[in-house]
């Protein structure tokens, strides 16, 4: 069977050895092939999946619904539009929290001005 090592699809995906397992074991990657030996072995499809799932966890996608999400894909396309629903609900999620973290942002930012004009303080442009 050819295919990828766990290493070498944990290094691709960014995900540790333990992530792999965990994730196989409680269905979100399914069917992982395996050797005559028994060890797993990653096909390119997998890797897709892993990548999505990185895309899904990054942005704040809990495991339930990353699960649910390739639980309706697994059954068939009868569910794209379940599924469709399910990432714009999570898009959306995301861009409320992109709002908030810009706000954020701009705050410390404004805070780090304002120690930048305390008297005493040199000004960046001192150093040139």
């Amino acid at each position: 069977m050819s295919g990828y090592a766990p290493a070498e699809a944990a290094r691709r995906s960014g995900f540790s050895l333990d992530t792999l397992r965990y994730y196989e074991k409680i269905g979100l990657l399914a069917d992982v092939g395996r050797t005559s030996g028994g060890r797993r072995v990653f096909t390119d499809d997998d890797l897709s999946w892993l990548v999505l799932f990185r895309c899904l966890r990054d942005t704040g996608m809990p495991i339930a619904q990353m699960c649910r999400y390739a639980a309706l894909a697994r059954e068939g396309e009868h569910t794209v539009d379940e599924r469709r629903e399910l990432l714009q609900r999570h898009a959306a999620q995301v861009e409320e929290q992109m709002r908030l973290l810009q706000r954020q942002y701009d705050h410390l930012r404004e805070k780090i001005r304002f120690y930048e004009r305390l008297p005493g303080r040199t000004s960046p442009d001192d150093d040139r």
